[in-house]
């Protein structure tokens, strides 16, 4: 703020019974270029300025004489002070009457600027109005750069929140609008060319900008960073910035701040119509820039993390075989499901697994403890090591101590949980070994849905495992065996989610598919983990 601009033109409010004196005083003002509004007495000031607030035209200081009829100045200056949208009003008082130290010092407690005798000469008393607006303006602007600091502070802290690039995008448009009292946008332009983009909230969501603007945003950032080290700041104007990004259809000069992030992968780019900026002042660019470096520096590690999220479900699917390409499996149907969890979550380490060994079916599902491109990895491994043990013996409980024993030698950072389930589907003879896993459920025809009695310690923690459980399938029974990401919810308990799970399952319609499908209708919504589910009956 320039503290030595020139004051010409404020408005004083002139309080004071007597009216010569009143004439004069305003006068004087009027003739060195302020706006006077003059007031007899003490509540008449209290009603004009009611009435002014409502116009937002309050005066810039008040000159009150100490000796009102109704109250003392002092005792208006302290009302002008306990009322919050006229507590920064500047006050100068003065008195014809010689007054007291102890009054002086009332009212300096009553927050007073200055105080004059009158008569006094002109020059004095243009330069103590001078110098009370000046004041005034430099501690409104402390507070105003407070404030704006403070929800600086605030704003970066909600952006390094940020989960995914869209949520950042939000986050930083959303902080450009409150630091900066204007509408806003943020964009990122990641290193396969995506534009991510957040609108203020203050944006009304009609007419948004189409993907043709999407576009020329893309291609202005491409040619604006190329190159680029640092924040820059720059305007684009109205003709080269698509329109509505700020306000339906509206055309706008922006003002942009533009940063690369620190590996270079990706554009940020903060704005705000021009005209807005210009009215926050100068410090308005300093924040927008602190806010563009901020989103930069959030934006790296969810750059990275999609990269890695990209790596781990390339595995997955690699890895885990499609439904349609599940091996033949005579004697038995089995339907398998597959749902990554939403972008905004890490990827997890879910599989299932269907396999032809020489004493039947092997049937697994399983999670890798952990969301990570480890877990994503640690899921192949124990998915081939399970495959090639298989070979030899396929009985569950053994195979469980030899998954537990490659988890301790070779990653013994980790744990899993498993089930796994052995069926013949000539018999229906079935075992069944549960290392830290949901137990799987039998959904029988007749409407019930029971837990197998299966249970065990986790993988990778070198306990005992105890033999499996043996039962028989009727060929009317659904096996249907799943991971926690379907039912686990932060704040529920676990019993009571597989408590509804068992019941959904009970009241579903019969065949696989309808199970599987029903499940997923009911829990698979929004969830923060992968999902893995499968289900069989002897065919």
């Amino acid at each position: 703020m320039d503290v030595n601009a020139d004051l010409t033109g404020t408005t004083v409010m002139v309080v004071d019974d007597t009216e010569a004196s009143r004439y004069a005083m305003g006068t004087l003002l009027s003739r060195a270029g302020h706006r006077v509004v003059p007031v007899a007495t003490g509540r008449e000031a209290l009603a004009e300025l009611d009435v002014r607030l409502r116009k937002g035209t309050l005066p810039d200081v008040a000159l009150v004489d100490v000796g009102l009829p109704d109250m003392s100045g002092f005792e208006l200056c302290r009302l002008f002070k306990e009322r919050p949208h006229t507590a920064q009003l500047p006050v100068v008082h003065f008195s014809a009457a010689s007054v007291a130290p102890v009054n002086c010092c009332e009212g300096l407690d009553a927050g007073f600027e200055a105080y004059l005798k009158v008569p006094a000469d002109a020059l004095e008393i243009e330069a103590v109005v001078r110098a009370a607006v000046r004041n005034a303006q430099v501690r409104a602007g402390d507070r105003a750069l407070v404030r704006r600091l403070t929800q600086l502070s605030e704003t970066i802290v909600t952006i390094q929140a940020a989960r995914s690039l869209q949520e950042l995008t939000a986050a930083a448009a959303a902080g450009v609008a409150r630091v900066t009292g204007t509408p806003a946008a943020a964009f990122l332009l990641d290193q396969d060319d995506r534009l991510y983009r957040g609108l203020s909230r203050d944006r009304i969501p009609v007419a948004l900008p189409d993907e043709g603007a999407n576009r020329a945003v893309a291609a202005l950032l491409q040619r604006l960073t190329r190159g680029q080290a640092g924040v820059q700041l720059t305007t684009v104007p109205a003709p080269m910035w698509p329109a509505g990004y700020f306000r339906p259809g509206v055309e706008h000069d922006a003002r942009l701040a533009l940063v690369r992030t620190q590996d270079g992968r990706a554009s940020v780019c903060l704005t705000a119509p021009a005209r807005g900026m210009r009215r926050v002042g100068v410090e308005g660019d300093a924040l927008l820039a602190q806010l563009a470096q901020a989103t930069a520096f959030a934006a790296e590690p969810l750059l990275m993390y999609q990269v890695e999220r990209h790596v781990a479900l390339t595995l997955q699917h690699s890895f885990l075989p499609q439904p349609h390409k599940l091996p033949e499996l005579p004697g038995m149907d089995v339907v398998v499901r597959y749902v990554p969890a939403s972008r905004e979550t890490e990827i997890g380490g879910d599989f299932y697994a269907a396999l032809r060994t020489d004493e039947g079916v092997l049937t697994a599902v399983g999670d890798v403890v952990g969301h990570s491109l480890d877990a994503a990895t640690v899921m192949v491994e124990i998915r081939h090591a399970l495959r090639a043990y298989a070979v030899e013996d396929s009985d569950p409980a053994v195979l469980a101590e030899r998954l537990d024993r490659l988890l301790q030698r070779y990653h013994p950072d980790l744990t899993a949980t498993v089930c796994l389930a052995l069926i013949d589907p000539a018999t229906g003879r079935t075992r069944i070994a549960n290392a830290g896993h949901i137990p799987p459920l039998i959904v029988r025809d007749t409407g019930s849905a029971d837990y197998v009695k299966a249970a065990g310690p986790l993988l990778g923690v070198g306990l005992p495992h105890p033999p499996a459980t043996e039962l028989f399938l009727e060929p009317t029974d659904r096996l249907l065996m799943v991971t926690d990401g379907l039912i686990e919810t932060r704040g529920t308990d676990l019993a009571a989610s597989m408590e509804h799970l068992r019941a959904a399952a009970a009241g579903s319609l019969p065949g696989l598919d309808a199970l599987c499908d029903t499940l997923l209708a009911s829990f698979g919504h929004d969830r923060e983990d992968d999902i893995a589910m499968l289900a069989l009956r002897l065919g």
